[in-house]
């Protein structure tokens, strides 16, 4: 009894919820329903006539030249109808010294290293001879990886919302359903929309897979000879500087004379009482002053 009193509860919720949930519509013909049947019917016919396999890879290799490399990546990219979406080359200077050659010049010695970083997409079914081919033009391969991700179901999916999506704004066309809020309508074209370019970008992944690329070469030594920048180095010569030290000798003699010639009055009048107390002195010895 407790039991037959506890299935008629969950048959009223369960009524009660499916209620709810189609209020946002209202159904105007009946034959939705035979209408709706046949749509899922026809929905679980559709399958993916073939598989859908994203492929993506990466290789990080050393080259000789980084720069030869990249622009033989790129023409091998061409070929192949691919394209190169990512491209970037730096190179950094490790370690650096000055040898001096003279005083206003050095040969400056510089180590650095030079790297490269790609990404491009290739035609899927061009990709293991890509790979082979890039991995030849390196001197040793570091890494080499590549994945494939089954995005069948993922398609599908996409596939059977999107033609469940368009037979009902096909039927609220018709009028067999009725949506009430018209901000559900807009939501409904808006997500079929997002099906539609999603679909697109798995076909887009599935068509042309995409390889990341990265290459290094051996540190490389440049000279270059540049101008020295330190001031201190940039002196005359010895015979210069002592004409010059010499030149300021006199100029400072003669600073020195004219400031004596502006001071004649406290001279003389200095000499004047030198002479005036020698004088008094003299004449009075036994005087202590």
């Amino acid at each position: 009894m407790k039991t037959k009193i506890f299935i008629a509860i969950m048959a009223l919720a369960l009524f009660a919820a499916c209620k709810g949930r189609n209020g946002a519509y209202e159904v105007v013909n009946n034959s939705i329903n035979a209408d709706t049947t046949g749509a899922q019917s026809s929905a679980a016919d559709t399958v993916v006539t073939e598989p859908k396999l994203v492929k993506t890879a990466n290789m990080s290799f050393k080259v000789k030249n980084v720069q030869q490399t990249g622009d033989s990546i790129s023409h091998l990219t061409a070929k192949l109808n691919g394209m190169v979406t990512h491209h970037e080359m730096g190179s950094t200077v490790e370690r650096s010294q000055d040898v001096r050659l003279s005083d206003d010049s050095v040969m400056r010695v510089s180590a650095f290293n030079t790297t490269a970083d790609m990404t491009v997409k290739v035609p899927s079914e061009k990709l293991e001879d890509f790979m082979s081919s890039v991995s030849h033009m390196g001197i040793y391969v570091t890494s080499r990886k590549m994945d494939i991700e089954d995005k069948s179901l993922d398609y599908l999916a996409a596939k059977l919302k999107l033609k469940n999506r368009s037979e009902m704004v096909a039927q609220q066309k018709t009028g067999k359903i009725k949506i009430k809020d018209p901000a559900a309508v807009l939501w409904l074209k808006d997500n079929m929309i997002d099906g539609q370019i999603n679909s697109q970008k798995i076909d887009q992944a599935v068509n042309y897979s995409v390889v990341s690329l990265s290459f290094y070469q051996s540190n490389t030594i440049y000279k270059e000879r540049i101008a020295n920048d330190d001031p201190s180095v940039y002196k005359m010569p010895f015979d210069n500087r002592l004409l010059m030290a010499l030149s300021n000798g006199w100029f400072l003699f003669t600073e020195l004379m004219l400031g004596l010639a502006n001071l004649w009055m406290l001279i003389l009048l200095g000499v004047g009482v030198w002479v005036a107390f020698k004088t008094f002195k003299r004449k009075y010895p036994a005087l202590k002053v």
